[in-house]
């Protein structure tokens, strides 16, 4: 039997494994030390992050802005709040004003600013909404966001800046906001965008309907047709809104130069029994079972009321011509600013109120509506209107405007009409030889001028009548008119076409100078050309709200 084999020699020392040693101790403590500090890093920057979120969702000017509701309804509040005017905003420096405005721009500058350019008339005001511990990132967003020309009230506080502001006319003063609320949003996109209607015209915007690439420019400028179609927001250019401050004031000065040499302001009819002016540019209507007549001017009422014994009468109202005049300064529809008044001796006397009154609308425009005509004129750029003194302005008999033009080259008879580039071609002759720009022709040819005409004493083929130019271009139709019944009757009877001086419509007319109507002259301005020639616009459809033309009658 075999021997058991030897059992293999026990290892040296204990079983147990050795200790770790004092490097490798210390190693695990700093990787513990290390992992406790990185995961306290993690609980705070959680904490913080939580209470980040948490204070983001807090809106702490919740209350301060959004979109109220209609004005009117019963949701709606009344602040009770006065608001201010934007013109006056020098006066309320550092101090919290509150004011309706509309949205030129805004923009996001960051998450804690944003931009707003805010416009009240012609005023525009640069506006920042910063965000801080009392205006939340969220209505710093809210407001970078508004809609452009959305209308807002916002409140904000007035500061002057250190450097003047270049895109707003209020320059030396911005708001800081602290609430902005909707009152009425626009909405996007806009069919015509308001800066393109505060740039100028392609052209004279006749027959225009395109876009055209001005150039060197990035933006094309937009055309007549497509502001007109969209006049509502064409309108709210500040250009647009200058114009027609000028035309209203052109208005009231017509009024407070008459009313202080004692005329009466009156208002006629505008719906006849026979065409005032005669010939094809009259409108006819049906009066129920009848024919009737849209007035071509205020003349028959005008007179008498002459004869009525109003020594002095002016009317500011519509006019309407039936004219397929698809020029830059024809409408069928426009204002008339009408006078007449009794006349002592000669009807120059007339022409002598005619020509003061224009003197002081002029006058006054430059006094009184500087800062309209001035932005408008840097927009359409044209000479300053060069004015005569009073009692100095141009006359010159029609014949010899005739010799003027023909010294110039042109071809016309003794008796013809002046075209319209024959009248801006005496225009420049007139301000070369008188330095105005303004200006009377009298003595017309009595065959181009109504059948009321009173013919002339000098010469049996001219007339006792005038037009007035603003650089070169007829305003203003004015003469002395027939104040007897029965050659008023034969000069109608005799006029081309002939008119019947007893029709219906034409019959209380002539009858009223059969009692004794003092002799009397007067004249009629189209105010859209007063105001399209003294801002040097290319286009008289610029002047009128809603222009009528033998091709537009809406909107």
């Amino acid at each position: 039997m075999a021997e058991p084999a030897p059992a293999a020699p026990a290892p040296s020392g204990s079983g147990d494994p050795e200790p770790p040693s004092k490097n490798a101790l210390k190693k695990a403590q700093k990787d513990k030390e290390k992992a406790e500090k990185k995961a306290a890093a993690k609980a705070r920057e959680l904490a913080e992050r939580q209470k980040k979120e948490a204070a983001d969702g807090e809106d702490v000017s919740a209350d301060a802005y959004g979109e109220l509701p209609l004005c009117g309804s019963k949701d709606f509040k009344p602040s009770g709040t006065p608001r201010n005017d934007l013109s006056t905003i020098a006066d309320s420096e550092d101090a919290e004003i509150t004011f309706r405005c509309w949205v030129e721009n805004a923009r996001i500058q960051s998450a804690k600013l944003a931009f707003l350019n805010l416009r009240q008339g012609l005023n525009t005001v640069q506006a920042v909404v910063a965000a801080s511990e009392k205006l939340s990132k969220q209505m710093v967003k809210f407001s970078g966001n508004v809609s452009t020309e959305s209308t807002l009230a916002v409140t904000g506080l007035v500061k002057r800046v250190k450097e003047p502001i270049k895109s707003a006319t209020i320059k030396d003063f911005e708001i800081h906001i602290t609430k902005l609320f909707i009152e009425a949003k626009a909405e996007v996109p806009l069919p015509l965008q308001v800066e393109d209607a505060e740039r100028r015209l392609p052209n004279d915007g006749v027959g225009d309907n395109e876009e055209k690439q001005e150039e060197g420019d990035a933006r094309p400028l937009v055309g007549l047709n497509v502001r007109l179609d969209n006049r509502t927001i064409d309108l709210r250019a500040k250009i647009n809104h200058s114009i027609f401050v000028i035309k209203s004031g052109v208005c009231a000065l017509f009024q407070e130069f008459l009313s202080q040499k004692g005329f009466t302001l009156i208002h006629t009819p505008k719906i006849l029994g026979a065409a005032s002016e005669g010939g094809a540019s009259v409108f006819e209507l049906k009066y129920f079972d009848k024919t009737a007549y849209l007035a071509q001017s205020p003349q028959f009422y005008k007179q008498m009321l002459i004869a009525a014994r109003f020594q002095k009468v002016m009317e500011i109202g519509p006019v309407f011509r039936a004219e397929k005049s698809n020029t830059a300064r024809h409408l069928t529809e426009f204002t008339g600013l009408d006078l007449e008044m009794e006349v002592q001796e000669n009807y120059h006397e007339v022409m002598g109120v005619l020509e003061d009154l224009m003197l002081f609308i002029f006058k006054e425009l430059n006094a009184r509506y500087s800062k309209e005509t001035e932005l408008i004129r840097s927009v359409y750029h044209v000479e300053d209107f060069k004015l005569p003194e009073s009692g100095k302005v141009p006359r010159i008999p029609f014949q010899e405007g005739i010799k003027m033009l023909r010294e110039a080259g042109e071809e016309l008879g003794d008796y013809d009409d002046l075209t319209t580039p024959q009248e801006k071609h005496l225009g420049r002759l007139v301000l070369a030889k008188y330095g105005s720009d303004f200006y009377t022709l009298d003595q017309f040819p009595l065959a181009i001028r109504p059948a009321y005409t009173m013919p002339s004493a000098a010469n049996p083929q001219l007339s006792n009548s005038y037009d007035m130019f603003m650089r070169g271009q007829e305003i203003c139709s004015g003469a002395q008119r027939i104040h007897n019944a029965e050659l008023l009757s034969e000069m109608m009877r005799k006029h081309d076409p002939p008119i019947d001086p007893d029709a219906p419509g034409t019959k209380d007319y002539v009858n009223s100078f059969k009692y004794g109507c003092p002799p009397h002259a007067g004249g009629g301005f189209g105010l859209e050309r007063i105001v399209q020639f003294w801002l040097g616009l290319p286009n008289i459809r610029m002047c009128s709200l809603f222009p009528r033309d033998p091709g537009r009658f809406l909107p």
